[in-house]
């Protein structure tokens, strides 16, 4: 089967209204995905054997566009809560924002910005540290 029939198939079987119902009906994100890769087994292993370098690049591409998507939302949606919050918190014609007031989205956004960092990070200094070894050897 070519790549092109495989990609077809797969976006068929990830109908966006069927995957966004099951988040409306409380289905984990990752639940979501492990039937996916279950029902679609062996479309994915094939994929996957058929894959050149260029893809794998382009697919990378893809997947920090995602990446970027999903700031963009959080950014958009962080936005709203500050208006709201605003609004909220006006006092003799004043805003009073609260300083010290824990936010779940602050903690999700940072770890959006550095998660990747981070691992990138990682997986420097283990290359590193291999390839230090091996000469030492």
């Amino acid at each position: 089967m070519s790549i092109k029939k495989i990609l077809n198939s797969l976006e068929k079987s990830w109908e966006r209204d069927d995957i966004l119902l099951k988040i409306k009906n409380g289905f984990n994100t990752d639940r979501i995905i492990n039937e996916f890769i279950k029902n679609n087994e062996i479309q994915i292993k094939e994929l996957n054997t058929l894959l050149r370098p260029e893809d794998i690049d382009l697919l990378n591409q893809v997947e920090q566009l995602s990446t970027c998507e999903s700031k963009l939302i959080n950014k958009i949606k962080g936005l709203n809560y500050l208006e709201n919050n605003e609004k909220d918190h006006i006092i003799n014609g004043q805003k009073i924002l609260p300083s010290s007031r824990f936010s779940f989205d602050s903690i999700s956004s940072f770890m959006i910005n550095w998660s990747n960092k981070v691992v990138v990070i990682a997986l420097i200094t283990i290359s590193a540290i291999a390839l230090s070894k091996q000469a030492w050897t």
